[in-house]
């Protein structure tokens, strides 16, 4: 006996394709709007300056896409994970640095919201929300980046709360942030070694930064180390139960490596639209050089890049909002896959341009050096690789 299709199925039913929602679709017009009008004509100035862009974070602030994150009781806009993916992949098709502004904003405040006390949130997260501070995530140190159970800074008990000694490198936002999430070594409850994580504030005698960074890309994003001498802070700035540090961080990174992919799609798609606009005006042999099959093949894996990587991430978000338990899989292959495709695809919009695309009087140049960095931080691509492999059924661990 068949059975057709349409039997079991049912007649007349359609299939709905995958697409956002209009509420999504309104907030990636609403930033579009802010980045085109007010990010966008001043990315190139940043990069060159390499000064913390005060104009878009204050346009961004004054449409609360500055910490989407932060729930309403808090004084946020309570945005999910999706439409941070989708304010960070926007702002950063216009300038990859200005996208780093709700990128590690939300990383740190949602770390807040999932592990600290009442206490601490009705501290910390209003003053962010208004605009009026900026937190900063200091895990990395000199000789401990991917491997964060060698970190060396310490926080000891002392009366009434603890001191704080070490260093933080590669801070992103350091001397600009008005509140660092620290991790150091401390110790479980029952005093066995751990890591444990605390709020320090920047005019907490004893907290110092080294100088700005001089790096390839995301120039006007400040990075620099972060010194702690005798740090002394209150016990109530403990973040969750001692010795539950490694745990935080982790899982914060899971959730913020799904806005890194979406900061490594905005800047690919920026640069696929840059390239794309070009090879319709460039003309060569008496023909647009987009007529070329060579250059249409360019451009049209470019395409299928960006967009597979975008429904990575979004797939990601889905996961991160709901913390589904294969958030660590999605998002590693989201981050991955998104920052190799950025690296890909602004490398091939160079070559589109031709000698212009090395040239930086074009932004294509400057997407390259900004994709490159999506590779390495939050987790470098190799470790992103080990967190896949490792997920895979019948894995060794090792």
């Amino acid at each position: 006996m068949s059975i057709s299709w349409t039997d079991r199925c049912g007649k007349g039913l359609t299939l709905n394709l995958y697409q956002l929602s209009d509420d999504y679709r309104a907030v990636r017009e609403a930033v579009r709007d802010v980045c085109e009008n007010v990010i966008a004509p001043t990315a190139a100035t940043t990069d060159i300056v390499g000064e913390f862009p005060t104009a878009g974070y204050a346009a961004l602030r004054d449409c609360e896409f500055h910490a989407p994150r932060i729930a309403e009781g808090y004084g946020g806009p309570g945005a999910d994970a999706l439409a941070t993916a989708i304010i960070v992949e926007e702002v950063a098709r216009a300038c990859a640095t200005c996208a780093l502004i709700p990128a590690i904003n939300s990383l740190c405040t949602q770390l807040l919201q999932d592990a600290a006390s009442e206490e601490i949130k009705r501290e910390y997260l209003p003053p962010v929300a208004r605009g009026e501070a900026m937190m900063s995530f200091c895990l990395s140190e000199p000789e401990a980046g991917s491997d964060i159970r060698a970190m060396s800074t310490r926080a000891e008990p002392v009366a009434g709360g603890y001191r704080l000694n070490g260093t933080k490198r590669w801070i992103t936002h350091a001397g600009i942030s008005a509140f660092y999430l620290v991790f150091a070594v401390n110790s479980h409850r029952d005093g066995s070694p751990g890591i444990s994580g605390f709020i320090v504030e920047k005019d907490d005698p004893g907290l110092s930064f080294g100088r700005l960074e001089r790096k390839m890309g995301i120039k006007g994003s400040p990075t620099r180390e972060v010194y702690l001498e005798d740090v002394r802070i209150p016990a109530s700035r403990l973040i969750g139960e001692p010795g539950s540090g490694l745990r935080i961080a982790l899982n914060a990174l899971d959730h913020g490596r799904v806005t890194i992919a979406a900061q490594a799609v905005g800047i690919a798609q920026g640069a696929l639209e840059y390239a794309t606009d070009y090879a319709r005006q460039r003309r060569q042999f008496g023909k647009p050089i987009g007529a070329m099959q060579s250059v249409q093949f360019m451009l049209a894996d470019m395409a299928m890049k960006v967009e597979a990587a975008r429904h990575l991430t979004y797939a990601a978000a889905a996961r991160s909002q709901q913390a589904d338990a294969d958030l660590a899989f999605y998002a590693s292959a989201a981050k991955c896959f998104a920052s190799d495709t950025a690296i890909s695809v602004a490398t091939d919009a160079v070559q589109v341009l031709g000698a212009n695309g090395y040239s930086c009087e074009y932004p294509v140049e400057r997407m390259m050096r900004d994709a490159k960095v999506t590779q390495i931080y939050g987790g470098t691509n190799q470790i992103q690789r080990l967190v896949i492999a490792r997920s895979l059924p019948g894995a060794h661990h090792g």
